[in-house]
Order: C-alpha cells, then sequence, then structure tokens
C-alpha cells in the first residue's frame, strides 16, 4: 500500500480519537481548504472507452480496509476467501486485498488507520461521523479523493443512477459539491426494519389487543408481569450510551412528540428533544414503568444483543423495540422450536391517542453512510480503484452483491430471484448466516427490492405497521455537513452534553434523581452549549436543503 506524505493526518486522527462519535459528529464535515483539488475541471471529461466494460484487463491489484459480516467469519475469515470474493474477483477481473477490523473494534482500528498514513487503496467506513470534519475535510487532508471526474470518467453506473435520483445525488456531495463515495442505496422497501413487537401467543391468552396507545401499553405490561410472570416485561438493547442509549428508536418518548436525539420539527427547525419540556412528560412515564417493574431493571446493563435473546426467549420479556430479521425472525425461530406456540407480533409506535400518526420512529435513509467506500488518496490507480467499485452497481454486480451466484445461492423462478435450498434448509445454519458467504449483506451497491430474509408472515407484516409514522418528516439526516469550524465546536460540545444526558436519562428512569430536577438538567445542557450546536446544525440543514 502506497503512503501518504502528509503530516496533517497526524493530528486529524488524534482528534478523531477524542471526538469520534456516532452523535457528536454524525453530520459533520467541513469548508473547502484550498490544498483540496477541485470539484470538477473546466473543460468536460471524456468517458474511459473501456468504462463499464467487464472483466477488466488488469495485472495491478487493489487494497481494501473493510468490516467483514459477523456470519460471514464463520465459514471464512477473509473476504477474498469467501463464494462472493472469489466471485466479484472473476467477474471484474480484478484481484483485491482485504483488511477486516476485529469485530466490535472497527472505530479504534480505523482511528490507528488514519494515523498510520499507511492507508489502502479504498476504506469502507462512515466518513460523516467518524472522521471529524466529515468528508469535506477528508478531503482537504488529502486524506480521501473528490470522486466527481472519476466518477463521469470510469462510474457510468453509477452516473446514471445519479442522474435518475436527484435526492440521491444531493446526500452523496458536500456542500461544495463533491462527490466524496460509493454509497450504498437501500430499496424503498428497505428503509424501515426495527420497530416494537410483543408476544403475540400472550395477547391471545390474556384477551389483549395489540396495543395502540401509551395506556394500551401500561395495560399489556402490567399483564404480563402480573399473569405471565414477567420479570422484565419490556426490554431493550442499551448501546453505547453517548449515541443511543436505551435503543428503542423515540417508542413512547415520540408520543410526546419529540426524540432522544437532535431531531426536526413540524417547522423544519432542529431540536433538541432531551431538553424539550415534553421531554420531561416521557421521562416521568419510563420512571412511573421502571418503578412498577414493567422496564426491565436492567436495561442500561443490556450492551450487546446476547442479554436481550436470554430475556426474550427464557419468557422473562414479552415486549421490546427489535431488528426484522435479527430481532423478530430470530427469535420466532429458536421460540418456536421450544414452544410451537411462541409467536412476536409488530406492534405500531404508540401514541398518546387513539388513532394519531406516531411522530417518530425508526426510518432510515436510502443512502447508508457507514457501509460506503471512499478512494484514499494514497490509491495506486484511482481509475481502477472507481472501476472496481462501478460494477456493484450494474445490472449483472448488483445480482452479486445482493443474491449470490446464480446456480448455487439462488436461482431465478418466474422472472424472480430466489433463495436456494443451500441457502433456506442448512440444519445448522440460518437463511442469513448462509447467504452471507455469497452476498454482501451491507456495502456499496444498489439494493434489490426483491430481496429478503423474512421467514414469518409475521415479518412481513410488520414493515407496513412499522412505517406509518411521521419519520421521514422528523429524523435529522446524517449526512449534512456543518464547515470545518462548525463540526470541531459541535464535536467539543456534544462530548460534554451527551455524556450528561445520558447519566441522567439513567437517573430519572431509574429515580436516582427526581423528575423535579427536569429543569436544572435543561439548564446544564444549555449552559454546556445545546443551543449552539442547534444553531450549526440547522446551518447545514439549511445548506443541504438548498444543494
Amino acid at each position: 500500500m502506497k503512503q501518504v506524505s502528509n503530516p496533517k493526518t497526524i493530528s486529524i486522527a488524534v482528534s478523531v480519537m477524542i471526538a469520534s462519535t456516532g452523535l457528536l459528529s454524525a453530520c459533520s464535515s467541513s469548508k473547502e481548504s484550498p490544498a483540496a483539488p477541485p470539484a470538477k475541471s473546466s473543460a468536460p471529461v471524456q468517458p474511459a472507452a473501456d468504462a463499464g466494460k467487464y472483466p477488466v484487463s488488469t495485472t495491478e491489484s487493489l487494497s481494501s480496509w473493510e468490516q467483514i459480516n459477523p456470519n460471514a467469519t464463520a465459514f471464512f475469515p477473509n473476504l477474498a476467501d469467501a463464494p462472493f470474493g472469489k466471485q466479484l474477483e472473476k467477474e471484474t477481473g480484478i484481484k483485491v486485498k482485504y483488511t477486516h477490523p476485529a469485530d466490535g473494534q472497527a472505530k479504534e482500528q480505523f482511528n490507528l488507520l488514519i494515523a498510520s498514513n499507511n492507508l489502502p487503496d479504498v476504506i469502507e467506513y462512515d466518513w460523516n461521523s467518524q472522521y471529524p470534519g466529515g468528508p469535506q475535510k477528508a478531503i482537504a487532508d488529502k486524506v480521501i479523493l473528490p470522486l466527481n471526474d472519476l466518477i463521469d470518467k470510469n462510474a457510468p453506473n453509477l452516473k446514471k443512477l445519479l442522474q435518475q435520483d436527484k435526492e440521491l445525488d444531493k446526500m452523496l456531495k458536500t456542500d461544495d459539491g463533491k462527490y466524496y463515495v460509493f454509497p450504498m442505496i437501500r430499496p424503498d422497501n428497505g428503509l424501515v426494519f426495527r420497530g416494537p413487537m410483543l408476544r403475540k401467543d400472550w395477547l391471545d391468552e390474556l384477551q389483549l389487543p395489540v396495543p395502540t396507545t401509551v395506556d394500551e401499553w401500561y395495560t399489556v405490561l402490567k399483564a404480563f408481569k402480573e399473569k405471565k410472570g414477567a420479570t422484565a416485561p419490556f426490554t431493550a438493547q442499551y448501546v453505547n450510551s453517548s449515541i443511543n442509549g436505551f435503543d428503542i428508536q423515540d417508542a413512547f418518548i415520540g408520543a410526546y412528540h419529540t426524540a432522544n436525539r437532535y431531531y426536526v420539527d413540524d417547522q423544519g427547525k432542529i431540536k433538541y428533544g432531551p431538553i424539550d419540556p415534553q421531554f420531561k412528560d416521557a421521562l416521568a412515564l419510563l420512571h412511573k414503568w421502571y418503578a412498577e417493574g414493567l422496564i426491565d431493571k436492567d436495561f442500561a446493563l443490556n450492551a450487546d444483543s446476547k442479554s436481550i435473546d436470554s430475556k426474550i426467549l427464557s419468557n422473562a420479556s414479552g415486549a421490546t423495540v427489535g431488528l426484522l430479521a435479527g430481532g423478530m425472525g430470530k427469535w420466532m425461530e429458536t421460540g418456536k422450536k421450544q414452544d410451537p406456540k411462541f409467536q412476536l407480533v409488530a406492534a405500531p409506535y404508540p401514541t398518546l391517542k387513539q388513532g394519531e400518526r406516531p411522530f417518530i420512529g425508526q426510518r432510515d435513509f436510502k443512502y447508508n453512510p457507514p457501509a460506503s467506500k471512499a478512494v484514499t488518496a494514497a490509491a495506486k490507480n484511482p481509475d481502477l480503484a472507481v472501476k472496481w467499485l462501478d460494477y456493484a452497481y450494474s445490472e449483472k454486480g448488483a445480482m452479486l452483491f445482493n443474491f449470490g451466484i446464480e446456480g448455487e445461492s439462488y436461482s431465478v423462478q418466474n422472472g424472480k430471484p430466489a433463495f436456494s435450498d443451500k441457502m433456506t434448509k442448512d440444519p445448522k445454519y440460518n437463511l442469513q448466516q448462509m447467504i452471507s458467504q455469497y452476498t454482501k449483506p451491507n456495502g456499496p451497491f444498489l439494493g434489490d427490492p426483491r430481496k429478503s430474509f423474512n421467514t414469518f408472515k409475521e415479518q412481513d407484516d410488520a414493515v407496513g405497521i412499522w412505517e406509518k409514522t411521521d419519520a421521514n418528516k422528523h429524523v435529522m439526516p446524517l449526512f449534512i455537513t456543518p464547515t470545518t469550524e462548525e463540526s470541531k465546536e459541535v464535536a467539543k460540545l456534544n462530548t460534554a452534553i451527551a455524556s450528561y444526558k445520558e447519566e441522567m436519562f439513567v437517573k430519572f428512569v431509574m429515580g436516582k434523581e427526581p423528575i423535579d430536577k427536569f429543569d436544572e438538567y435543561v439548564k446544564r445542557i444549555k449552559d454546556m452549549g445545546s443551543d449552539k450546536v442547534v444553531q450549526i446544525y440547522q446551518n447545514a440543514y439549511d445548506r443541504y436543503n438548498k444543494r
């Protein structure tokens, strides 16, 4: 791998280690530095004659740093050895050496990689939230390349998609018009994949309907505790306290028309939910439920999915907010082996009034920053790297990335791809595990709406239930770009704000601090500079909307 002779990256990496949390700089970027290459040349770029033709005739190889799906490591330690990696090399004609960070250590190893000045040709990571100053700063620091000319010359497949979809085009640019990644593009039916769910067999036994309001949820959870013996009627994962905390995707909190994060209000203004007046009411509700034993008393210790698995499958919990496949599907598959009656069902995001549309919930954007690839300034042959990346957006490439190898992992039936029995009926591994050998579950490619890991009707029904929210109006985009100086300010301020907010959130819910101290808590957060952060995000959001 070629070295980048740029001393700036050392200091930048130090900043990363100090400031890189998803909440701190989830929307960070920067102003252009004079040293940065221009976004476009003055003359029109002529596409390379062989652009879009595969396999490429070359003796050169590429290097890629990217996370490997944990399911795949049960079969192969490196993507190059997997059927997917071998097939991608065969179809593109380009050999790639992959480096994978250890599971759970991606952030730390990314920081070390940037500090090393010894970069691979491409890096798959979240350049929006994990590089201080965001993608525009990364370009100015000569860590990654602006891709405008490279896409024009060597990426006809991605270029066509950007011309057809102006909203996607806007998402992939900095404020000054530079493309910076090859994106993971979710299909329209892949934007909602997490939400509230309950034990349907328990509801039926207790003759209770699926709850839709906060009051109905209270009735259900109380019945789960008193009549089913659930010791943690409602549980959920607690993820990285400085980012997500109690990972309920604003269920219950959203009923009060606020969020446990920065969000966009009905007037298009950025707000910090945890200091909204109505957030106090949400905290009071959660404290009441906790005090009555309706919320898992150990919720702040649920750091990984295994603790949730145990509670759901041991009948300690009857409700949670979880993933469609990695939650509902996984639990249904295991639970039914233990008890054929075991059944989970999706519930709407709860509201205060019957028939009200939920204010917010989980809904992602079609562009998924963490699973997108940038070409580094160390790339030996950027044109070759871009040709390799563009293959994933071709018709044949998209089939490989989504479904794998025809005749092995899937076949086409009635014009539609269907996973093979080899994938769906393995006695030891489930579909997601098996298909991870043949596809890239997350990464820079065009997602196919026909791909589904659902094995139960309840999963198919869940998306239609969870998507009925106004999340598309209220979730703040993760790819708005504060300027360099603004990003530094946001990172510095949000470090203290996020830490204190989460500390107090847990104390309020557990009753270690009385809700009466909410006004003092709000004042302290404002004193820490939350209004300044909100204004920075507002300016960046306004610029994004004008792109």
